[in-house]
């Protein structure tokens, strides 16, 4: 993953929502068919969920140091956490512009220069952090994807999908052939120009096509969630066909994956070298010797073979990767938001992780900053113990257990939602 929002207007790792312990979802149980707050709760579960993948990826034993359970919880957190959090971002997109039914009028108007405020303040801060973390940081991502999803907030869920599906055919490819293109020297005379990169060696052209999380072949995962906001989560039929879906996708893009490419097909690239389908470098979320994630760790050029499209691991950005991610994804969501709808005792257990959830920019942020403060490699997974990882978990769950109690949002959450204010406005 990488380094990578809330319920009410969610976004980034989270972006706005309210936390809501102190709403008593265990009684909140709506007089009509809107939304159910156990709903809402469980894609803040899902989003603290995506939080703590983070956590395992950037301060986690490596994958080469783990075995049996603690290899597939490390597997499953490298790249699928990440794509989780777009794909939530995707929702919280809807929960600005309009979940079931999209704003109109002034009020869309509205809707859709808070989305603009959000991307480029987040545009901004991720820039920031990359001058100080590398191309790990997922923030300057994040705004790009707001900015180009915002023509689609007014579409259906079925024409979302739509787009999402032709995204992850198309996209892949697109990207491989132009990172074909993209030569050291084209790149180099590129970057020159880019005042992006100058300040943060992630650049425009590293945030479109060679980065991390490049949004020619991302923007489909934030698609797929918009297509997810739209849908009626509270029905049980609607939540079946999605497990259903999830179950699908996962098992036809990996399945076919591992048929066509051979047993290697779904390794994971958390140890470095070079991501197959978009050419970019391999980025497991954790390692940062690659810069922005579009040069090699040795300074020269990567030579992107077309066999490499057919293989399915975290982070290589092809076709069988999107899809199979965005099914582990929708099965992460349909399967917190059932739990939360269905399991009143779970959810009141759980109110302290949900509470990350809705603070989930302040959580991701925040352990970079508390790296720092500690000393330790921010951004990598050298260590060979577990324990700062639980350490950081339980700091995460404790402060926003603790904050949520006494504010609606969390620190970052309130000054991301305050720089939107202006947006009222708008006429």
């Amino acid at each position: 993953m990488t380094k990578s929002q809330p319920l009410q207007e969610t976004s980034v790792p989270q972006e706005n929502s309210p936390p809501q312990p102190r709403t008593s979802p265990e009684s909140a149980v709506p007089a009509s068919p809107g939304p159910s707050m156990g709903r809402l709760v469980g894609v803040d579960l899902a989003r603290a969920l995506a939080v703590f993948g983070m956590y395992v990826v950037h301060i986690g034993p490596p994958l080469s140091a783990t075995d049996g359970v603690a290899s597939w919880v490390r597997y499953m957190a490298d790249g699928h956490s990440s794509v989780l959090f777009a794909t939530l971002a995707g929702f919280s997109l809807m929960l600005l512009a309009g979940r079931r039914e999209p704003k109109t009028g002034l009020a869309g108007r509205q809707a859709k220069a808070r989305i603009a405020i959000r991307a480029v303040v987040l545009l901004a801060l991720g820039t920031a952090m990359a001058m100080e973390y590398g191309g790990v940081i997922i923030l300057g991502f994040y705004g790009v994807y707001f900015l180009l999803a915002l023509p689609l907030v007014r579409l259906r869920a079925k024409t979302l999908a739509i787009i999402a599906a032709a995204l992850a055919l198309v996209t892949p490819q697109l990207s491989f052939a132009l990172n074909s293109l993209l030569t050291e020297p084209v790149r180099k005379s590129i970057n020159a120009y880019d005042p992006l990169h100058r300040l943060s060696d992630v650049g425009v052209l590293d945030l479109l096509f060679t980065g991390f999380y490049p949004t020619i072949t991302w923007i489909s995962f934030v698609v797929a969630g918009m297509a997810l906001a739209r849908l009626d989560l509270s029905r049980t039929a609607v939540q079946w066909r999605l497990a259903a879906l999830g179950a699908a996708l996962t098992a036809a893009a990996y399945g076919m994956s591992l048929l066509l490419a051979g047993k290697h097909a779904l390794d994971s690239l958390a140890e470095g070298g070079p991501s197959s389908g978009s050419g970019s470098m391999s980025g497991s979320s954790g390692s940062m010797s690659g810069g922005s994630g579009s040069m090699p760790p040795d300074g020269g050029s990567f030579e992107p073979q077309a066999s490499s499209l057919l293989t399915a691991g975290p982070h290589s950005g092809t076709t069988f990767d999107i899809i199979g991610s965005v099914g582990v994804a929708i099965l992460v969501i349909v399967g917190a938001t059932v739990a939360m709808d269905r399991l009143p005792r779970l959810r009141r257990l759980a109110k302290p992780v949900i509470a990350v959830g809705t603070m989930s920019l302040t959580a991701y942020v925040g352990h970079f900053v508390a790296q720092s403060m500690l000393s330790m490699p921010s951004g990598t997974s050298t260590q060979q113990s577990w324990v700062p990882l639980l350490m950081f978990v339980l700091g995460a769950i404790v402060f926003a257990a603790t904050w949520s109690r006494f504010f609606r949002r969390g620190p970052l959450e309130y000054l991301l939602n305050a720089a939107t204010k202006p947006a009222k406005h708008i006429r």
